[in-house]
């Protein structure tokens, strides 16, 4: 089952297709990746393998294996994830890893997450940090009931509000802002992966000229040498960071993901 697997999501275009094949038998069989080799010559039951097949029918077609699994981790935290939100990426754990740098030292900091989806920013500085003070905002009702059902599952106390940014930020004042804005412009939507293009919400991905919007709204409510901590995509992010100079922003700094493309452009207020 495991081999077929895996041969059939290849053919599918899955990029890791073993990988997927065995979290997902994992999934049906109620076993980690590891506790599948310990038993490979056990006999699945039907409804084993009725469930094996559900599971790898919906992989085939490309959604996504975190919708699929319907849940995802997300530096320690184990997040529920479905279509409202982005899934959680390893290279948004460098922005969380910023910001935690960027508190050091402050021991109730008022934190503002734009944007929060899943609550996975937002979740993981309220873990990591356990004096902050975290509020996460989004225009979407959906992702919000996604944040909330990853706050009750985590118990993590962090504050969701439904917030348009057309009529600015939360006044606060906070210590750090942080958002992951949707930076994909539109005309490349052919060129991303299906699993991204046909099953994470277009809201959450596509937006052009946000991280200007949000970095002009932030300075009005950040407190003096406040920070601003903005993901960005691979090529953004000399222009980013022209525009948080352009607006006062001292110490702009711009952090690579693990695979060195620019990824995080942080800049603080002036004291």
């Amino acid at each position: 089952m495991l081999r077929r697997s895996t041969e059939h999501l290849a053919a599918k275009g899955a990029s890791s297709a073993r990988l997927d094949a065995e979290r997902l038998l994992g999934k049906a069989l109620g076993l980690e990746r590891i506790e599948l080799y310990m038993d490979l010559d056990r006999r699945l039951t039907d409804s084993e393998l009725t469930a094996a097949r559900g599971l790898l029918a919906r992989r085939a077609a490309r959604e996504p294996l975190q919708h699929v699994l319907g849940e995802w981790g997300f530096r320690r935290l184990t997040l529920t994830v479905d279509a409202r939100g982005l899934i959680p990426r390893p290279e948004t754990e460098i922005v969380v890893e910023r910001c935690l740098r960027l508190l050091a030292g402050c021991e109730e900091p008022r934190v503002l997450d734009i944007g929060t989806g899943s609550g996975a920013i937002a979740l993981a500085l309220a873990d990591e940090h356990p004096g902050a003070i975290v509020t996460g905002i989004d225009v979407s009702p959906g992702a919000l009931a996604l944040a909330a059902a990853n706050v009750e599952r985590t118990g993590l106390a962090v504050e969701l509000r439904h917030h348009d940014l057309s009529s600015g930020l939360p006044p606060g004042p906070w210590e750090l802002v942080v958002s992951n804005p949707p930076y994909v412009d539109p005309s490349d939507a052919s060129s991303l992966e299906p699993e991204v293009r046909e099953w994470e919400p277009a809201i959450a991905l596509y937006g052009v000229g946000l991280h200007g919007s949000i970095a002009r709204s932030a300075h009005d409510v950040l407190v003096p040498g406040g920070v601003l901590v903005l993901e960005v995509g691979e090529r953004q992010g000399d222009e980013v960071s022209a525009v948080l100079g352009g607006l006062g922003y001292r110490d702009v700094a711009v952090t690579p993901d693990l695979a060195g493309r620019p990824r995080v452009v942080e800049g603080r207020t002036s004291a």
